[in-house]
């Protein structure tokens, strides 16, 4: 296939799975009547969009829980990196792995495994007799939960900024008579500037873009935020989609904007002279190694241990109700969940074979666009690489509301819209930037002169990537499809508004477990499918690491 045509091929499929839904809110936004083929009335839904009520209570609710989730996740972040980063951690690998949890935790499960921790009559009061109900809804409350979420993104930027600078220059400052907080003032925090302030940013993006928690714990709250408001507003009858339209053009923007500073701190470097890192073993601890050991013990034990507990406790229980003895543990949820009769079967078939297709298209695409847009710098290069990564910025309900206001039209002779394959489109549009990224850091390490030499030797371009690029690319290319996999296996948002009538995700078997009074089931799916998901985040990271080294 000649270059133009491939990269015709590769516009044309980011058009339509990115371009076109985020095109359709925008029109949306401005042309109300729209939805019924007309272009007329101009900008006449915002009027009553600012008049609305409940506008200013979710901005400023979505900004609040945004900024304050930030915050506190900088606290736990920066503090831990800082350590891990710093000096020798014992079983430092095992304490990256179990941090590692909370972000592959879905959300809206940590959100239910909490509640049934810590509600009335939970677990923790069964346990302690002391009620942490007051607490829980509240929006202090849901800032603590998607904290213990979130903040391994802080983490993870600080520590391994750490890792792969080194602190030479910090000792350097030592050996000259600065004390340590002087040295990691001056030198080391500097250093670490650029990919705090962009995991900070991340961190914001991702609180105001969830969706799980707060429809989870935003009623009881009595706070709606701007994603469970553009749920409503397409769920709740009369439908209003120029207010779902408007709302997500808002948020889009928000997340937009933030996403885009990220990008640019991200990027930023700050360097030692000759510019090249090292390698860092870290300091002894001495003393310190037994606070340090404690407080990643109780980090873990709250981001991890109580929400799983909870939730693999609740899929052991015969009742709830029964409370916390022996005699009321079964493994009849379980069981029920593998029932030929049951619907846990069907909704988790459709979930792997969504996924599957999700990872294998997403890989296809994200390896096509890596390997062009590092071929040069072009402005129409640009192009395809921005529009490959905007999906990264834009929340999965905005997502979802595009795909609705695309495909939900009479004027399509096929439409993929009340079938499975919208969901497919969902999930590669909501996805495709982790191929992207993952192959795009893989190339940046390939020498060009390793193509360029088969190219001499008589490979035609396809036959350079499928034998020199593909092979030492793949790694981190599998890697990402198995990101996707895990991740598309348990999307919620988008299953909610474009699941077909009669089909069921395994996210969405849960949400509905729990909306018809059938923890135990939908906690024993969960339990089973963060399972799979951990192994295949393992998987990934021993590819990863078998790249690396």
């Amino acid at each position: 296939m000649p270059r133009s045509w491939l990269n015709l091929a590769i516009l044309l499929a980011l058009l339509l799975l990115v371009a076109l839904p985020l095109l359709f809110i925008v029109l949306q936004a401005i042309f109300p009547l729209l939805s019924e083929g007309r272009w007329s009335g101009a900008f006449s839904a915002l009027p009553r969009l600012l008049n609305d009520s409940e506008l200013v209570p979710m901005w400023t609710g979505t900004l609040k829980i945004g900024v304050g989730v930030a915050l506190c996740s900088l606290i736990p972040g920066l503090l831990l990196g800082s350590l891990r980063g710093l000096f020798r951690l014992p079983g430092a690998a095992l304490w990256d792995l179990l941090l590692v949890v909370p972000f592959l935790t879905p959300p809206y499960i940590a959100a239910l495994s909490w509640t049934l921790a810590l509600q009335r009559n939970g677990y923790v009061q069964q346990l302690t007799g002391i009620n942490f109900d007051g607490l829980l809804f509240s929006a202090s409350g849901m800032m603590l939960v998607m904290t213990l979420n979130i903040f391994p993104v802080i983490y993870f930027a600080v520590s391994r900024t750490l890792l792969s600078n080194g602190q030479r220059l910090a000792s350097v400052a030592r050996v000259h008579g600065a004390s340590p907080w002087r040295a990691w003032w001056h030198i080391t925090l500097p250093l670490t500037l650029p990919a705090l302030a962009g995991s900070l940013l991340l961190a914001f993006t991702m609180a105001i873009d969830e969706y799980g928690v707060p429809a989870a714990l935003g009623t009881r709250a009595h706070l709606t935020l701007m994603t469970v408001g553009i749920e409503q507003k397409l769920g709740d009858w009369p439908i209003d989609l120029p207010g779902a339209a408007s709302l997500s053009l808002l948020l889009s923007m928000v997340a937009l904007a933030a996403w885009l500073l990220q990008r640019r701190l991200s990027q930023q470097e700050v360097t030692t002279q000759n510019g090249k890192p090292s390698a860092y073993e870290g300091i002894q601890a001495g003393i310190w190694v037994c606070p340090m050991l404690l407080l990643f013990g109780l980090t873990v034990f709250l981001a991890v241990v109580l929400p799983l507990s909870s939730m693999t406790l609740s899929g052991l229980l015969n009742t709830l109700s029964g409370g916390l003895e022996w005699s009321n543990l079964s493994l009849r949820h379980f069981s029920a969940l593998f029932s030929a009769q049951g619907e846990a079967l069907s909704a988790f078939s459709t979930s792997i074979g969504l996924a599957l297709a999700a990872a294998l298209l997403t890989g296809l695409l994200g390896f096509l666009v890596a390997t062009r847009v590092s071929e040069g710098k072009s402005r129409g290069l640009a192009w395809l690489d921005g529009l490959a990564l905007l999906p990264a910025a834009m929340p999965g309900v905005v997502i979802g509301v595009g795909l609705i206001l695309v495909w939900n039209r009479g004027f399509w002779p096929v439409t993929p819209y009340n079938t499975l394959v919208i969901l497919l489109i969902s999930y590669c549009c909501l996805l495709l930037p982790w191929p992207v990224r993952y192959v795009s850091g893989a190339l940046r390490q390939l020498s060009p002169a390793l193509e360029s030499a088969a190219r001499v030797h008589g490979a035609s371009r396809w036959q350079a990537l499928r034998w020199v690029v593909l092979p030492l690319v793949a790694p981190a290319l599998i890697a990402a499809m198995m990101m996707v996999f895990a991740i598309a296996s348990r999307e919620l948002v988008t299953s909610l508004l474009l699941a077909p009538a009669g089909s069921q995700t395994v996210a969405l078997f849960i949400w509905r477990q729990f909306e018809q009074g059938s923890v135990g089931d939908g906690m024993a799916m969960a339990t089973l499918t963060l399972v799979a998901t951990l192994t295949l985040m393992a998987l990934a990271q021993r590819l990863l690491h078998r790249q690396q080294h």
